[in-house]
């Protein structure tokens, strides 16, 4: 008896258990074995031109109602349970991703293509030179002075230098002596022809009588060694007269240069600039090439030094552009470009001297002032961008944290280029768009996974700005 009620409740479990479609099913069923078994009893009824009876219009309308409930229940019976499971597979994944630590992260992006290095820079003169003095005495009028314009072969000062001049007139006397004796040697050069003319027919006529023996020997031996002496002496006259010349040309040359000198009185531009500097007054006395009279400068062009840091100077061409910024002339830009280029670097700083030459037709810009060249260096391939705090310096080099697509941490070892301080440029390591960890903590190993959360402000370009020499990895 007591198994017997046990088993009730079973089977009005089973019962209600059964689904909807299945009674649904067994009452359609029921229905089509009433309607056979209704026309297998009443075959007479029927006649051949009799239509057979159609159903309902209520039991049509029950079957199509049936048949949508069933097709319901069969949906739900499916779609549910699957919905079901997706949640809580959708809660499970929410739940292990909010257990994982959360780490800031940032895209790498490419730097600019055009990269604006700026370095500092000091604008000098594009030409300087010192006046000094050539001649010695005492400034005797000066024509220009500080901040004056002139041109070149301008008469800028005199110099009165007594000593110089007559140093000019006894060198014009002597040259006058000189060309004396010149003239004086000519003469005696004439006299010693005739002098061997005569010598040399009396020697002829007294080889004749002595071969007639009307003379003596010792007679014709004296008048032929007369006749040698005077080749001899004119031959000397000769050699008196090219010295005289190179006497006359001494005496010429050291008046020209004393006359050189004495051109040097009159000061004079070397080229067309402004006076920077004004050294001596009217009546100064002045040393040859000691007393530093004016300093002149050529400021319609300007040039410019600075050193490129090894990381740029293989980037730097003569005649690319430049600008030039003075940070007292504010909203002011000065386009020049580069003149010169060492093509070496110094091996104490690393650094190679480049010149940029800077038009300055209104005389805006002035030599020593401090300036700011922004040279627009074009990369063929730009270096990744990431922010400065995603380094991790370690003992086998510079890495960077990079959260792979299974948020899985990865340590990339990479190549870092220029330091701008807050961002740094990464040579080789790194791809574009590559999650990179910013200021990774402990939490931040290798194989671990992690919640990347990404920062509000992306590192973007830098703006020009004074470069630092490259890190080294």
């Amino acid at each position: 008896m007591h198994h017997t009620e046990s088993n009730e409740p079973e089977s009005e479990e089973i019962v209600t258990v059964e689904s909807n479609e299945e009674r649904l099913l067994r009452e359609i069923e029921d229905l089509k074995r009433q309607l056979e078994q209704r026309q297998v009893a009443h075959p007479a009824v029927h006649t051949a031109t009799e239509q057979p009876p159609r159903p309902s219009r209520g039991v049509l309308t029950f079957l199509f109602f049936a048949a949508g409930v069933a097709v319901l229940a069969a949906f739900f019976a499916g779609y549910l349970p699957r919905k079901s499971r997706q949640e809580t597979v959708v809660r499970e994944t929410a739940v292990e991703e909010s257990q994982a630590p959360g780490v800031n992260v940032v895209q790498a992006v490419p730097s600019q293509a055009t990269s604006s290095l700026v370095l500092p820079g000091n604008v000098a003169a594009l030409t300087e030179a010192p006046i000094l003095a050539r001649a010695d005495g005492y400034l005797k009028s000066r024509y220009v002075d500080i901040g004056d314009k002139v041109k070149a072969g301008q008469l800028l000062a005199e110099i009165d230098a007594p000593d110089l001049d007559q140093q000019v007139r006894q060198a014009q006397a002597t040259l006058s002596q000189t060309q004396a004796s010149l003239e004086q040697a000519k003469s005696n050069y004439q006299q010693g022809q005739a002098n061997q003319a005569l010598a040399a027919i009396t020697a002829k006529r007294w080889a004749h009588l002595v071969v007639k023996g009307a003379v003596s020997l010792q007679e014709n031996d004296q008048y032929q060694a007369q006749l040698k002496a005077q080749t001899a002496n004119l031959d000397a006259l000769s050699k008196a007269i090219e010295a005289a010349k190179s006497n006359v040309a001494a005496a010429q040359a050291n008046l020209g240069r004393l006359k050189e000198l004495q051109g040097y009185e009159q000061v004079r531009a070397p080229f067309t600039g402004v006076i920077t500097v004004r050294n001596v007054d009217v009546g100064a006395l002045i040393t040859t090439g000691q007393t530093l009279i004016y300093r002149i400068a050529q400021t319609n062009i300007l040039r410019t030094y600075v050193d490129v840091p090894q990381g740029n100077a293989t980037d730097m061409r003569v005649g690319q552009p430049a600008v030039l910024k003075i940070p007292d002339l504010a909203g002011r830009q000065f386009i020049g470009h580069v003149t010169r280029v060492a093509n070496a670097l110094d091996p104490a700083s690393r650094t190679m001297l480049t010149e940029v030459q800077v038009p300055n037709p209104d005389g805006t810009l002035r030599p020593g002032m401090y300036a700011l060249v922004d040279l627009n260096v074009i990369r063929k391939e730009p270096p990744i961008l990431i922010p400065g705090d995603a380094l991790v310096v370690r003992a086998n080099g510079t890495l960077a944290a990079v959260v792979g697509p299974d948020h899985v941490v990865h340590f990339h070892k990479i190549d870092v280029g220029r330091d701008f301080g807050d961002k740094v440029e990464v040579l080789s390591g790194l791809s574009t768009g590559d999650l990179v960890v910013v200021n990774p903590s402990d939490v931040v190993q290798e194989g671990a996974k992690v919640r990347p959360v990404p920062l509000a402000k992306p590192p973007a370009s830098p703006m020009a700005r004074p470069a630092t020499p490259a890190r080294k990895g």
